[in-house]
């Protein structure tokens, strides 16, 4: 109710309601419900990424096959609906007894594969029932989630009814044999699989490279208000780079508020230069502001250091989309729930800071090239010795 009642208010809880309204008869008009489908299910936009690789290369493996992809996320959604390796694409209904029988009705999955997050009691209950195999890819489990706990009977009763868990570390294998969970696989993270693909063969912009001319670039990804205030003070205090700042939301007020920090007549925005940028015609201006949004995972070939954000808030995004460059990695003190940022961190490839003068004294750390090089190096490395989740996944799928 309360999700209903703020759908007037919020854009993406609009999203949310609207992309569900009808949707049983969405699916109805168009799949074949006679066929046997592939379900792929994915929370949002992250976990769509780090499961990419493993749907990428089952639909190669098996290319006759038709492949259903499911959201919950507006943010998900909206960005990858028109995604050409699946069939179809859809919201997913909301867990309950009835739903959960008639999408599985309509769409007759042969095997289902869910990434990291959202374990959905009644969906789970009923693919179990029916012996459709259900597996969880790049999951990890820690002491605190519910399932540990001695009130998490109803979700550890969730977990009972997956096939088989690839998860990314032995801890998380550990932890579930105290839950006499033990049909578990140590496979890795997939996003490493990802993320050395698209670094390997990225989009290119000829405005961005046209911007950065050469000069040392700091590129800010997912910036939040609290890492903006921070990278706003590193503007003012090397003029001779340039930075590139993808701020994590875009509306026209939170692009205000970013250009209000920032010293007057630095920044540009791209949706008001694309195109216009040339080698002949290179921008004076310092600072790029992306407002937009699906250029971020290639934006970071142009970085000399990346910055994170998020570290202040809930927890920082994705740290290996810049890694997979070589390029050093900055971000906030809220890190410790993501195992690539501690491993970034011991390898020298990562760093965390929690003030404004932490910022300014590893930016002068890393003004030394041969230091900044090091740290790209071993941040590279770490992404590429991390590989081959993708491959242990597909061969126990097509074994299975």
């Amino acid at each position: 109710m309360l999700l209903f009642l703020s759908h007037f208010f919020n854009h993406k809880a609009r999203l949310w309601v609207k992309g569900r309204e009808n949707i049983f008869q969405v699916i109805a008009d168009r799949i074949d419900t006679g066929k046997q489908h592939v379900w792929f299910h994915f929370a949002s936009l992250g976990e769509f990424e780090q499961g990419r690789p493993v749907l990428e290369e089952l639909k190669k493996a098996n290319p006759h096959d038709s492949f259903i992809v499911t959201f919950f996320s507006p943010s998900g959604y909206e960005l990858r609906k028109n995604y050409t390796l699946a069939d179809h694409v859809f919201y997913l209904p909301l867990d309950t007894p009835g739903n959960a029988s008639r999408f599985i009705d309509l769409v007759n999955p042969r095997l289902v594969v869910f990434t990291k997050y959202e374990y959905w009691y009644h969906y789970f209950r009923e693919l179990a029932e029916r012996n459709i195999p259900l597996y969880v890819i790049s999951a990890t489990f820690r002491t605190n989630q519910v399932f540990f706990k001695w009130y998490g009977s109803l979700n550890r009763k969730t977990l009972s009814f997956v096939t088989h868990f690839f998860v990314q570390d032995e801890f998380s294998k550990d932890i579930l044999r105290t839950i006499r969970i033990s049909n578990v696989t140590v496979s890795g993270d997939t996003r490493f699989d990802r993320v050395a693909e698209n670094a390997a063969s990225p989009k290119h912009f000829d405005d961005v490279r046209n911007f950065c001319a050469g000069s040392n670039t700091f590129v800010a990804g997912s910036s939040w208000p609290e890492d903006e205030k921070l990278i706003a003070e590193i503007v003012k205090e090397y003029p001779s780079w340039k930075f590139i700042i993808a701020p994590h939301e875009i509306k026209p007020e939170k692009i205000k508020a970013l250009e209000s920090l920032l010293p007057a007549g630095s920044s540009l925005k791209y949706s008001v230069v694309k195109g216009q940028i040339t080698q002949t015609r290179p921008s004076e201006s310092r600072v790029l502001i992306i407002d937009n949004i699906g250029m971020l995972s290639a934006l970071y070939q142009y970085g000399s250091i990346a910055y994170i954000g998020g570290g202040f808030g809930v927890g920082i995004h994705n740290t290996l989309e810049a890694a997979a460059f070589g390029t050093p990695v900055i971000f906030g003190p809220n890190y410790h729930k993501f195992l690539e940022a501690k491993a970034l961190i011991e390898k020298g490839g990562g760093f965390s800071i929690s003030n404004i003068r932490e910022l300014k004294s590893l930016m002068q750390k890393l003004q030394d090239e041969d230091c900044r090089k090091q740290a790209g190096k071993a941040a590279e490395e770490f992404v590429q010795n991390n590989k081959g989740a993708t491959g242990t996944i597909l061969r126990f799928l097509q074994n299975s």
